[in-house]
């Protein structure tokens, strides 16, 4: 074996391990939450030492940190408004909505354990909570570009309104179903929201130009 192909095996191999431990992590926080989640059941969930885990990653909040990011980048790919051509805009939003309430159905413990982490209070903040802060704020965002797509009418106010409510209706709808399980259809929720969400949007978009029109008189 040549030089660069052992590189390329053990690059290969660590990228594997790398994602054997925030799979085994997944799983355990999962079950056990953040207090609950330490380097030794994550060595014992994976069957990688603590010598491994500790080589990619610094300590356990380090690694709480990584499993958010890691899935919060799957679960964003999600937040992305179909195409024009897709239908109309309450169709295309209703979509995404869907495909939102999807992707946290077949991998919630972004979500699971970012609430978990963003709920408590710490003397010392840890890196996993900053973090999903982080990417909740990116998520807010991507959420207000795509009201802003549909409805450029809008004033930035009515923009922070509205992505306040989705993002606060949607963590509803996620505890909800943690609470109750598969009783709460996830997908069927996050449509509704959606579109009640976007026929206020509509009706406040109106009101504006209803406004504007009097202003001018």
């Amino acid at each position: 074996m040549t030089s660069a192909q052992s590189t390329r095996k053990k690059r290969a191999n660590g990228v594997e391990s790398r994602q054997r431990i925030l799979d085994a992590t997944v799983e355990i926080a999962g079950e056990r939450g953040y207090e609950g989640t330490s380097i030794a059941a994550v060595s014992a969930k994976c069957g990688l030492p603590a010598s491994s885990i500790y080589w990619h990653f610094k300590d356990k909040d380090d690694l709480i940190a990584a499993v958010i990011e890691r899935s919060f980048e799957t679960w964003l790919v999600a937040v992305e408004l179909p195409v024009e051509a897709s239908g109309t805009p309450l169709e295309r939003v209703t979509a995404m909505a869907g495909n939102l309430a999807k992707s946290l159905v077949d991998a919630p413990d972004f979500l699971r354990l970012g609430l978990m982490l963003a709920l408590e209070r710490r003397p010392t903040e840890t890196r996993g909570r900053t973090v999903y802060l982080q990417v909740r704020a990116v998520a807010a965002q991507r959420i207000g570009e795509v009201i802003r797509t549909l409805l450029p009418t809008l004033d930035e106010t009515a923009v922070q309104t509205l992505t306040t409510y989705t993002v606060a209706g949607a963590d509803g709808l996620f505890v909800q179903r943690e609470i109750n399980g598969d009783a709460v259809d996830l997908v069927a929720m996050f449509e509704l929201h959606a579109r009640l969400v976007y026929e206020a949007a509509v009706r406040m978009a109106a009101g504006m130009g209803e406004t504007g029109t009097g202003a001018k008189t």
